[in-house]
């Protein structure tokens, strides 16, 4: 396109939080058609950007100007009118409505009734639409789906039918590719691509640098609430972006130290939950980390959430240091020394209106309880030392989670669970939506937790991830066990065969699981 007009610039933005200068004086522009990655650590100020463009937020300074005349962005009701939408990394979905009324809330489709004042949603009309916009993005969802029944894939895909419904001239994409299996990155790239042909103008952030140099046009860097970069993504280069992100070299992603394995920890035998989990058994043992691959929708969060509690199982055993145990909720989990952080630390990791100190503390509440009362400086104690041990970026312990970034709302849930100091833990997703150096710091964390004789599960949909830090692999297909490989035979493209199918329940794997 040849001197594209320039739809968004924002000048000199400043946002200021309690104790966190979140933006300082930040300049940010995109044209029509242009996909502009916007990259940064978790804490840089990527989404507070965002959603000051969105009206989430109220700037304190600067100014934003739209097709080259200036505006105030009031609310996000405003922002939509002015022709902006945002798929937010944390989903913005009711979960008790339909997918069809989660894509058109508060713009419903009407027809009049009997009278003057009686108008009613035409949710026909409304079901019609949203089945449209769904088949648009590649979902394979029904609009009268409930939000709630969806798997978190699922719910992204309707976030993103969601953005796409409105006549929207900039989109905003926030980290929308974090609970996509590779054929729906596939669908999403393919629609950016369409909609760059239309003009729209795409801000993409994510963490995964590979998509920046796949799908952006140009990348913009922060650091520290401060934009430190911009480039034609024809002058970036991988090691340039990251030098500029974290303002240092980052020489090791997966930083795996030896761990020495000792004995069966956690043992697993034909855990069933019917049509969704089918006859799954393995053995973890001390000090090992055991990484979960296979598609989504495959049964991986599915086990764990099994092996937790959180779902009941139809059959199947569970032992721990050799003797079985009865785990039939999370109770009994943790009491049988198990931890689970969470896929989706917003909705089932957080209390994101309680402090960072009441979020660690929560589940060891009971070791800080005497007498009735409550040991207040054991408990700040407690907080602050997991605090400074996973370097969690916030002001004091009384802040809010819900204003801390992705990264460090990560790190909080891991506290949560380390502070009970279980002997097993049980991982989804841990680096989902986290940068390259926060996700350095988690993968030193696993290391150093499997060299203390912990036993780790660790699913991840980021094949790099699962070949970097596993000591063995479990590849799930369709409910079941597919392989269980050493991380010597551990390919991407052996997993991914296993994971689609394509190789079938090969039985030499049984001898990783009996290992």
């Amino acid at each position: 396109m040849n001197n594209p007009e320039m739809i968004l610039r924002m000048e000199d933005i400043s946002k200021s939080f309690p104790g966190v200068q979140a933006l300082d004086n930040v300049d940010f522009e995109a044209a029509a058609g242009e996909v502009v990655a916007l990259v940064g650590e978790n804490g840089a100020g990527k989404s507070t950007l965002m959603k000051i463009l969105c009206g989430a937020y109220r700037k304190d300074g600067g100014r934003i100007f739209l097709h080259g005349q200036e505006t105030e962005i009031e609310s996000p009701y405003h922002a939509q009118q002015s022709g902006i939408s945002i798929i937010y990394q944390e989903f913005n979905l009711t979960q008790n409505q339909s997918a069809a009324a989660n894509i058109f809330i508060a713009r419903e489709p009407r027809q009049r009734g009997l009278g003057r004042f009686f108008n009613f949603v035409d949710r026909r009309r409304m079901e019609r639409e949203a089945q449209e916009h769904l088949h648009r993005v590649g979902a394979r969802v029904p609009a009268t789906a409930l939000i709630r029944d969806l798997s978190v894939a699922q719910q992204q895909m309707v976030e993103v039918a969601k953005a796409l419904a409105v006549d929207a001239r900039i989109i905003i994409m926030d980290e929308p590719t974090s609970a996509l299996g590779e054929d729906e990155v596939e669908t999403l790239f393919e629609i950016i691509g369409t909609l760059k042909e239309q003009g729209i103008v795409i801000v993409f952030i994510t963490h995964r640098l590979e998509e920046v140099f796949r799908i952006a046009d140009r990348v913009v860097v922060l650091r520290d609430g401060r934009r430190v970069g911009s480039m034609p993504i024809g002058e970036a280069t991988p090691d340039k972006v990251i030098h500029l992100m974290v303002g240092r070299e980052l020489t090791e992603m997966f930083h795996k130290e030896k761990a020495e394995i000792g004995e069966s920890l956690l043992e697993v035998r034909g855990l069933t939950r019917r049509g969704v989990v089918k006859d799954v058994s393995f053995t973890l043992r001390r000090g090992e980390i055991l990484g979960f691959a296979g598609l989504v929708g495959a049964g991986r969060t599915e086990t764990a959430r099994l092996l937790f509690g959180v779902d009941r199982k139809d059959a199947g055993e569970i032992w721990v240091d050799g003797n079985q145990m009865r785990i039939n909720s999370p109770i009994e989990a943790v009491a049988a020394g198990l931890g689970f952080v969470p896929e989706d630390r917003g909705v089932q990791g957080l209390v994101l209106k309680l402090p960072v100190l009441e979020n660690i503390v929560l589940p060891t509440l009971d070791n800080h309880s005497r007498a009735g009362w409550m040991d207040q400086r054991g408990l700040r104690n407690t907080a602050q030392s997991y605090v400074d041990k996973l370097n969690i970026r916030t002001p004091h312990l009384r802040q809010k989670v819900m204003f801390l970034s992705g990264g460090n709302q990560q790190k909080v849930v891991l506290a949560k669970w380390l502070a009970l100091q279980p002997k097993v833990l049980i991982m989804d997703e841990p680096t989902r939506g986290i940068d390259v150096g926060a996700k350095a710091e988690v993968h030193a964390l696993m290391s150093q937790l499997a060299q203390a004789g912990m036993g780790i599960i660790m699913i991840s949909s980021e094949l790099p991830e699962i070949l970097g830090m596993s000591d063995r692999v479990l590849v799930m297909h369709e409910g079941r066990a597919a392989a269980i490989l050493d991380r010597a035979e551990a390919t991407q493209e052996k997993i991914m065969a296993y994971a689609s199918g394509e190789i079938n329940n090969i039985n030499a794997t049984a001898k990783g699981a009996e290992a």
